[in-house]
């Protein structure tokens, strides 16, 4: 596997760097100093998601914030696989220097992704964070549909995804200007990167058994109005992982980390802080 990685510019207190994987240009963002923070965005998001917290998290820690592949600024590859991200992350770790292990914080999709990681390496991993995901693989209609919408998004373009998660993805305190605001960033997402994540989810195994035999420190955090991936979803998982601590985010949807970032700061940074050294 081929790597080269460039410093974009310099900003105090954050390295913006791109990597080469492979000839694909890959987006990241360091912030901070301390115990590693990977934050792994959702879909069909960026690293942009996590910007209304960023700033104080960085206070602590050393925040990971990387642009999946097809997302943001990073390139698109035709197709991918929850094992290309978790590669994708375990490369960009290792040009980082950063060898301790990590906490992941991912959300929605990048739930799934902290899963496979977790069965992949969990040897980089010192703890989980699960927000506004699901532990279940889609069913057989889920994943016709995932396939069926990918196959209109290569051919349409990425607003028909935008418009029809619009809904889903935000509770119904949500202000409508945060709405337009990340319908046009999905929308002007790279449609190859976004059908390519379709099919990734779409193919992706059911994580219960990952929840039932992991021992690594877990929190669970779910929104109060999620309707993508609801509350008693995530009551399943803490069943399945008893050691999990579950937390609700109050008046939030899906996107709780920008809908409700004060109270996702709070109990993401307390989980952060509890953790042993």
């Amino acid at each position: 596997m081929r790597r080269s990685w460039s410093l974009l510019n310099f900003v105090p207190g954050v390295r913006i760097v791109k990597s080469s994987i492979d000839g694909l240009s890959l987006y990241h963002e360091i912030h901070g100093s301390g115990d590693p923070v990977l934050l792994v965005h959702g879909f069909p998001l960026s690293g942009k998601l996590w910007e209304p917290i960023t700033p104080a998290l960085c206070q602590d820690f050393r925040v990971i914030v990387p642009d999946l592949r097809g997302f943001g600024q990073s390139e698109a590859s035709s197709s991918t696989s929850m094992d290309r991200f978790v590669d994708d992350l375990v490369a960009l770790l290792d040009e980082l220097g950063e060898s301790r292990p990590v906490t992941l914080v991912g959300m929605s999709m990048g739930g799934y992704i902290a899963f496979e990681f977790c069965r992949r390496r969990p040897d980089r991993l010192r703890a989980l964070v699960l927000a506004n995901t699901r532990a279940e693989a889609d069913t057989a209609a889920e994943t016709e549909a995932r396939r069926e919408t990918a196959t209109r998004v290569r051919k349409e373009g990425s607003e028909i995804v935008a418009r029809a998660m619009a809904d889903k993805l935000f509770g119904v305190h949500a202000p409508p200007a945060l709405r337009e605001e990340w319908i046009e960033r999905m929308a002007a997402a790279n449609p190859i990167g976004v059908a390519a994540a379709l099919e990734a989810m779409a193919a992706r195994p059911d994580s219960f058994e990952t929840l039932a035999t992991t021992s690594l420190p877990m929190l669970i955090v779910a929104g109060e109005d999620d309707t993508l991936t609801p509350l008693d979803g995530a009551r399943r998982m803490q069943a399945a992982a008893p050691h999990a601590q579950l937390e609700q985010i109050l008046r939030a949807g899906h996107m709780s980390p920008v809908e409700q970032p004060d109270r996702f700061l709070e109990v993401v940074s307390s989980f952060l802080k509890s953790l042993p050294a």
